[in-house]
């Protein structure tokens, strides 16, 4: 019943953009932090963003510090990436997540993941 549906991903050159989408639902998230995780191939799925849905609070990975921005919008309960200045680096899948507790970031933290949606940055 919960569902987390990510959106958005696709081919861009380096220094392009692009913004993804994460729509949520199934139950109030209200107590949540909101997590964007990526995975690129024969690599550990790492943090990338977070932000508290209450507070808006934000939290970055060094590596996008500056170039990415995570926000939400509570009217259409859905948590957004905006990726900007894209190196080759970025590429992986891009996975939404949700969690209540402390050290969101940290995978086995998260309760619920989204399936994931591509995003390749060519040079």
């Amino acid at each position: 019943q919960v569902q987390l549906v990510e959106s958005g991903g696709g081919l861009v050159q380096a220094g392009g953009s692009l913004r993804l989408s994460c729509a949520a639902s199934g139950r109030s998230f209200s107590a949540y932090h909101m997590g964007w995780f990526r995975q690129a191939p024969g690599k550990e799925r790492e943090f990338v963003a977070a932000i508290s849905w209450s507070s808006g609070s934000t939290y970055y990975a060094d590596s996008v510090k500056g170039r990415f921005t995570i926000s939400r919008d509570d009217a259409k309960n859905t948590v957004f990436l905006q990726m900007n200045s894209l190196k080759p680096e970025d590429t992986a899948v891009y996975y939404c997540a949700a969690t209540t507790k402390i050290l969101i970031r940290r995978v086995p933290s998260y309760d619920y993941w989204g399936q994931g949606t591509q995003v390749t940055v060519s040079s």
